[in-house]
């Protein structure tokens, strides 16, 4: 097939450091020329895949409608004037542009739900939509939609031999530093487990609530005992696992995924996270990690993972989240929204993907 993937504007494929969504494009971008696929990709020109077009030369960053809705016209544009057989989007401005693409639409929901958006996703029944968790489904009531897990290269996240440390063991907290992903409360499980703890990551001052940042995050990092890195790439990350007891995840929110818990797996590091939005899909508990109810039961747990089997983590992770599985998942939703498209049918699922 020749198949258009459209990104964001926001974060070059693949992401320098943070960037969930383009990480995934850029695994779809790779797998599927791997399978033999012509692949165009629109994201920014930075980026590194097979046959990169753009509309911004570099990352436009805060997050900009505007520049979005630019982006995914250009792209439209293209893909109009091109021979694809399937588009698939990850950024919904493209969504506008559905009937004039001349190609079946796949979307990818990357976002919780947002009513305006849900709305939006009304008005363009002839796309096919795909969800990256069951519970992202579930809250995108009136919407039918596949369901496809994330899935990453496995030899990027090859667990390395460290040099026996010296120092205290450390937990990891990788992530925006936003309270809906709550770093204070994995700086004081870390504390009440006389752990150290490596945060990486940078603040995100979107939808924080007032004063949060300065009166409880920055208290929070500059605590004895924790070690603030800013954002890390995957060398930096891979180091953290390899080193980390485990990795925290304390959500106050419903992560519609949460690819640094896959991360962390496939490199054989245990997850203690929150059981909120698709954690509980995506942690084995017991195998690749444990779902903890508060900061008492996330500390308890740290104690326990000493002797945690990281190698049996890291298999139940390539059995699940491997970018060979989400291609072959794709592959069906692709094969399925064309169907629909040729017998004239609306493009809403007719079934669900989904990893096991």
């Amino acid at each position: 097939m020749r198949i258009a993937l459209v990104s964001t504007p926001f974060v070059p494929v693949p992401p320098r450091t943070y960037g969930g969504t383009e990480l995934v494009v850029g695994e779809l971008a790779r797998g599927l020329s791997r399978a033999g696929h012509e692949v165009t990709l629109f994201a920014t020109g930075d980026s590194r895949g097979p046959d990169v077009r753009y509309a911004f030369e570099r990352p436009v960053w805060p997050p900009d409608p505007h520049a979005e809705l630019l982006h995914c016209a250009h792209a439209a544009r293209e893909i109009a004037a091109g021979d694809f057989d399937l588009v698939h989007a990850h950024s919904p401005a493209l969504l506008a542009f559905a009937e004039q693409l001349g190609a079946p639409l796949v979307y990818t929901l990357h976002h919780v739900r947002e009513e305006r958006l849900s709305r939006y996703y009304g008005w363009r029944p002839s796309v096919r939509y795909v969800a990256i968790s069951r519970r992202q489904a579930e809250l995108e009531t009136g919407l039918a939609c596949d369901v496809v897990h994330h899935g990453l290269d496995p030899s990027l996240y090859r667990p390395i031999a460290l040099e026996p440390a010296g120092g205290r063991p450390f937990a990891f907290f990788l992530g925006r530093l936003a309270w809906c992903k709550g770093p204070e409360l994995a700086v004081e499980a870390a504390g009440r487990a006389g752990l150290e703890l490596i945060v990486a990551g940078k603040p995100h001052g979107a939808d924080n609530p007032p004063g949060w940042e300065e009166e409880v995050l920055r208290p929070a990092l500059a605590r004895p005992g924790v070690r603030w890195i800013g954002p890390a790439d995957l060398a930096a990350k891979r180091r953290a696992f390899a080193g980390a007891r485990a990795l925290l995840a304390p959500l106050r929110w419903e992560e519609p995924f949460g690819l640094f818990l896959v991360e962390a797996m496939l490199a054989g590091c245990p997850v203690l996270a929150y059981p909120r939005g698709a954690a509980p899909e995506l942690v084995d508990d017991g195998v690749t990690g444990y779902l903890v109810d508060g900061v008492e039961e996330m500390a308890r747990a740290l104690a326990r993972l000493e002797r945690f089997d990281r190698a049996a983590c890291r298999r139940r992770a390539l059995e699940r989240f491997s970018s060979d599985r989400m291609i072959r998942d794709y592959l069906a939703v692709y094969a399925s929204a064309r169907a629909a498209a040729r017998a004239g049918v609306a493009g809403a699922a007719a079934g669900t993907t989904e990893a096991i």
